[in-house]
């Protein structure tokens, strides 16, 4: 019986050739994807390839290229969106309050944004149409990464890392931080750094408060590897092929 790999492949004459593929979706150029390809560098549905005449659809053909995925479907968008305060993580709003979807007027492809900010939470928020991803970044057993920066009143004491990192009993259940470190700090203005898979409903802000240091300002840093950087708030931009590789390796795809 075939495997799944040779059910998917196309037959002679049919297909595009695996160098034009990775040329297009910006891998590099043909003769470099050549010299991918030679040195075993590329993989196509599970398995090394080697020859130059190979054809894939890229429909359905799924390609690493040194372990990290490469996405060659056109129609699937990925976009990383600087949340501004104030603006609730919704693609419409029936009391017209600021939402998402106002920054995404006028685009033909329907986007959704993957998980949420409270509206008061700044910072980065992916969006795309892909679906498998998305589900997959938003389920708790992959334990996604997730950096927050939170402004609060001080002094910290010593222990609080300590304390996070071994958790803190929550209605809902415990919570630990997988990380946790102070940024800055001027007057009684601390700035803490605290980095969660959990994905629970405002879990930092009730993190904070039950360790006895409301949240004053908190804002999403990064996801994954994925950066929010200096991204002005309220802008939007394409995620490169590396961050999107790093978020299908995040999840197991």
């Amino acid at each position: 019986m075939s495997d799944l790999s040779e059910r998917n492949e196309p037959g002679a004459g049919e297909g595009v050739r695996l160098q034009k593929v990775l040329a297009k979706a910006g891998v590099a150029s043909r003769r470099a994807a050549e010299e991918l390809i030679e040195q075993g560098r590329v993989q196509v549905d599970g398995r090394v390839v080697t020859e130059q005449g190979r054809r894939v659809d890229p429909e359905t053909v799924v390609i690493h290229v040194d372990g990290e995925r490469v996405i060659v479907r056109d129609d699937l968008v990925y976009l990383a969106l600087n949340k501004p305060k104030g603006v609730h993580t919704t693609m419409s709003d029936d009391r017209g309050r600021p939402c998402v979807g106002d920054y995404l007027r006028g685009r033909e492809d329907r986007l959704f944004h993957v998980g949420r900010l409270d509206a008061d939470t700044e910072g980065l928020l992916l969006l795309t149409n892909d679906g498998e991803l998305a589900h997959r970044l938003m389920h708790p057993s992959y334990e996604v990464l997730k950096t927050y920066l939170a402004e609060v009143r001080g002094p910290i004491p010593r222990d609080l890392g300590k304390q996070l990192r071994t958790g803190v009993e929550l209605e809902d259940g415990p919570v630990r931080v997988d990380r946790f470190s102070v940024v800055d700090h001027f007057q009684d203005r601390w700035m803490l750094e605290i980095v969660l898979h959990e994905g629970r409903k405002h879990i930092v802000r009730r993190l904070l408060e039950a360790a006895g240091h409301p949240v004053r300002r908190l804002v999403r840093t990064a996801i994954g590897e994925v950066r929010l950087g200096n991204q002005k708030p309220g802008r939007l931009r394409p995620l490169n092929r590396h961050e999107i590789g790093s978020l299908y390796k995040s999840v197991g795809l």
